[in-house]
């Protein structure tokens, strides 16, 4: 089953902010409420992990330093007010 980007995306960077294993970024996703809910989760459920830790491979695979260079800036620029000028 296809994971969301959301969750691949947010559970790198915990990890990388963090420190975290494989199994500890799953782990304190399943624990974790805020973690859920910022991940789009509907509702609270820690009775199973979100993946299987061996998925977080896959994950730092597909998100090369330069799509996550794409995705920041995109951020960036959906943050900015529409009638400001790019610098």
């Amino acid at each position: 089953m296809a994971k969301p980007l959301r969750l691949g995306l947010g559970a790198c960077i915990i990890q990388k902010e963090y420190g975290y294993s494989d199994e500890e970024v799953a782990l304190q996703i399943q624990e974790g409420a805020y973690l859920q809910y910022l991940y789009g989760y509907r509702e609270y459920d820690d009775s199973k992990p979100p993946f299987d830790p061996s998925l977080m491979v896959h994950f730092r695979k597909r998100l090369t330093p330069e799509i996550l260079g794409e995705i920041n800036e995109l951020i960036i620029a959906g943050a900015r007010p529409k009638n400001e000028e790019k610098p």
